[in-house]
């Protein structure tokens, strides 16, 4: 995988992003919460920080995790909530080790289907239904993890043309566009009415 992303606005995290399959599922991970740039840069700074050029889930899974949790803290810290974080990456990266040798491309390497990649993904510690979706709608568009029906699966994050997730970021402007769009989701759920209360028990619906 060696594929240019333009997720973290910046070069050095982005070059991490489309050459290591581990570093965009944490990057993925990270994206709640803070800025998307934000969140898509923190492997690059992990890998650094560890000394390497890359994330390894052997070496993380194994990492202290008080030890892990500082060096996610430390300023610049990687997340707003870095130590919540740091036990949400070493969870991530003890189950890819567990369960698919530490390699992060084997949860896609062999899926038949995106509805079988997309289960997949939901077992991950920290990933949602949500999450699982927009990272599979992000394999597919800019990463070339193509199963047989992942747009399918991605749901309204796999549709074409769409300016919804991190998977339709391509640079300064679709990230403009994708934080439009949220924003807007966000406003139009605030503004939605909200339920009329219930009657309480033992009181009587008053007649017409």
């Amino acid at each position: 995988m060696d594929i240019t992303m333009r997720l973290a606005q910046q070069p050095e995290a982005d070059e991490l992003l489309g050459r290591s399959p581990l570093a965009a599922l944490v990057g993925m991970l990270l994206d709640q919460q803070v800025p998307m740039e934000w969140a898509f840069s923190g492997p690059y700074t992990i890998a650094r920080r560890m000394g390497a050029d890359d994330l390894d889930a052997h070496a993380i899974a194994a990492c202290d995790p008080e030890a892990f949790a500082a060096l996610l803290s430390a300023k610049p810290a990687v997340h707003r909530y870095p130590g919540a974080m740091a036990k949400r990456v070493q969870q991530l990266c003890a189950y890819l080790v567990e369960h698919y040798g530490g390699d992060a491309a084997a949860l896609w390497a062999d899926a038949g289907t995106g509805a079988e990649l997309l289960e997949r993904l939901r077992d991950l510690p920290g990933f949602g239904d949500q999450k699982a979706r927009i990272f599979l709608a992000l394999l597919g568009k800019q990463l070339g993890v193509r199963p047989q029906g992942w747009r399918e699966a991605a749901g309204s994050y796999g549709e074409a043309g769409v300016y919804r997730s991190a998977a339709d970021i391509t640079g300064p402007e679709s990230l403009a566009r994708v934080r439009a769009y949220k924003q807007e989701t966000k406003a139009a759920a605030k503004a939605k009415p909200k339920p009329e209360p219930n009657p309480k028990p033992g009181k009587a619906e008053p007649k017409g």
